[in-house]
């Protein structure tokens, strides 16, 4: 077969180098002999001149170079030329030698590389199919079994979580690096944490196999295959493709520098499933990372930070809006509630967009009991169109009831009162008092409502008062719900507690978020004013929190009045 024949002839080659190497030794031997000799005649000419001619003679016989009979000193200088073209052809024939040696050890090599190559291709051949395509880029059979290749297995893994309550809190990132020799032995093993912004996947690679080239080094080994599962990182270390970012084009280099200082090094691309060991200590070395670093955010996760006043503030004291989630602190959201209600206004969540009504059951945990009672009250009142509300004319009682809510007289059965009262007499539901529903005051007996207006303009003291003071200050009333308004700043366009819209001027309605007159939209002496040092200031309308507490709670109370400051 002509796999014999190749054999055959490699055993032939070896045979002749064998033979070339012992030729080469006898050469050198006899080379060292005359060396000698020529040496021995040196020192005994030197060492006595003028001997007698019986030991010239003597030394002369011993010489087997000498080939003339010996006359004193011409014939000692006649030795010499001989021994030094000796010792001239001695040191040719060493160097001969000497390239004889070399060539020997060059053909010995590729005879050996060659005979390696053979009997490797043979194993190949006898490799089955199913072992090939699952196996086949991993057979290996080093050259010289003495010196294995060491392989360095390696990678860097990120944390995808967060790991602090808010977005910029960072996450971490470990280096994972497995040594082994050619048995699969673990000769060393890293696990280090970096930082998980120095980059992405690919840095964190580059940067594992950094470190575990220079491990290798510093144990020594000259040999290593660098095993990858990342086929951007594998081109790139075979100089098929070139990083476009500067910074990774630096790393790649770097590693392509302590590469070179391998005697032999290879990089081998595989499947994952063959870096399971490297990928179980960095992922291992993740969660120690992580834990550790929930550990020391614990206590940062106590606190979150409030959109509206922008501390931060403890998880205890934060509020979850109900519908919506959005996240404010107690603080912000009582103060919240607190202008939306003294503006007659039912209070939705603060975040700018979002129209989610808060409720009396998720507010209790922020609102005071006279708040909640406010708001409870401010939550009946939107309930009840405007032209149905009613409230009780008595001051201690001040209910407010809706049209279809109130007593009427024939249901009370009471024989009291005539059939001629029923059109306009009512009865309170909660303190059951009787009043006049067209006049709005306590029951007028025996008196019909044109008589009674007629005799008393005003229905008490409070609202003579109340009328004066919005003549004199030019104050309007909503036209829908008769509710008196103050302007106390800003522009002509003013919003009733009704939800009706109108001009404070002239009164006349707002439509579509347009006027319909032509008055003025503002003035500038109520948009701008000055204190009394000539400081451009705005005005402070906000009260202050226990005066709001102890007075306008109050004023919330005590209906009797059936009026509230305006608003924009």
């Amino acid at each position: 077969m002509a796999g014999d024949d190749d054999l055959a002839a490699l055993h032939e080659q070896a045979a002749l180098a064998s033979s070339a190497a012992v030729s080469a030794s006898d050469l050198d031997f006899a080379f060292q002999l005359q060396v000698a000799e020529a040496i021995q005649a040196s020192l005994r000419a030197n060492s006595n001149p003028s001997s007698s001619s019986s030991a010239a003679a003597a030394s002369a016989a011993s010489s087997p170079f000498q080939s003339a009979p010996v006359l004193e000193s011409s014939d000692v200088a006649y030795a010499l030329e001989v021994h030094a073209a000796d010792l001239a052809r001695a040191e040719e024939d060493r160097l001969d030698a000497q390239r004889l040696r070399e060539a020997h050890a060059q053909a010995a090599a590729t005879v050996r590389i060659a005979a390696h190559d053979a009997l490797f291709a043979r194993e190949l051949a006898s490799v089955p199919e199913d072992q090939w395509a699952r196996d086949g880029d991993n057979i290996e059979r080093p050259l010289d079994p003495t010196k294995p290749l060491f392989r360095v297995f390696f990678k860097g893994l990120s944390s995808k979580g967060v790991v602090g309550p808010r977005d910029r809190d960072p996450g971490v990132a470990v280096l994972a690096v497995a040594v082994c020799d050619h048995q699969g032995n673990v000769v060393l093993r890293i696990q280090k944490p970096v930082e998980a912004s120095v980059g992405g996947h690919m840095t964190l690679e580059v940067m594992a196999l950094t470190e575990g080239l220079e491990a290798a080094l510093g144990l020594g080994i000259q040999s290593i295959k660098i095993v990858t599962d990342y086929r951007v990182l594998y081109n790139h270390l075979l100089g098929i493709w070139r990083p476009t970012q500067k910074k990774l084009a630096d790393m790649i280099d770097q590693v392509l520098s302590v590469r070179k200082k391998f005697k032999q090094c290879e990089v081998l691309f595989v499947e994952r499933r063959q870096l399971e060991y490297v990928m179980k200590l960095a992922k291992e070395s993740v969660e120690s990372q992580l834990a550790k670093a929930i550990t020391v955010h614990a206590g940062m996760e106590m606190r979150e930070n409030c959109a509206i006043c922008l501390e931060d503030t403890d998880v205890s004291k934060i509020h979850a809006v109900e519908g919506c989630a959005h996240r404010f602190c107690f603080s912000c959201m009582k103060e919240h509630v607190k202008v939306k209600l003294l503006h007659g206004m039912l209070p939705a969540c603060p975040q700018d967009g979002c129209t989610k009504q808060l409720t009396v059951e998720g507010s209790k945990v922020f609102l005071s009991p006279r708040l909640l009672g406010i708001m409870v009250q401010r939550i009946r009142e939107a309930q009840i169109p405007p032209t149905q509300k009613i409230y009780c004319p008595y001051p201690k009682c001040s209910a407010l009831m809706s049209l279809s809510e109130v007593i009427h007289p024939m249901q009370a059965s009471c024989s009291k009162y005539t059939v001629a009262d029923a059109a306009t007499l009512r009865k309170c539901v909660k303190c059951r008092g009787s009043f006049c529903i067209s006049c709005k005051v306590p029951w007028h007996d025996r008196m019909t409502c044109h008589d009674y207006k007629m005799m008393h303009p005003h229905a008490n003291s409070e609202d003579a008062k109340l009328e004066n003071l919005a003549e004199h200050r030019l104050w309007q009333k909503c036209v829908k719900c008769q509710h008196m308004i103050e302007l106390a700043e800003g522009c002509y366009h003013m919003t009733c507690v009704c939800g009706y819209e109108f001009c404070y001027t002239c009164g006349k309605e707002w439509r579509d978020k347009k006027p319909t007159c032509s008055c003025p939209l503002w003035d500038e002496h109520n948009l701008i004013r000055n204190d009394i040092r000539g400081n451009v200031v705005r005005e402070n309308i906000q009260e202050d929190e226990d005066e709001y507490d102890d007075d306008e709670d109050d004023y919330y109370v005590q209906e009797d009045a059936h009026y509230n400051q305006g608003f924009r």
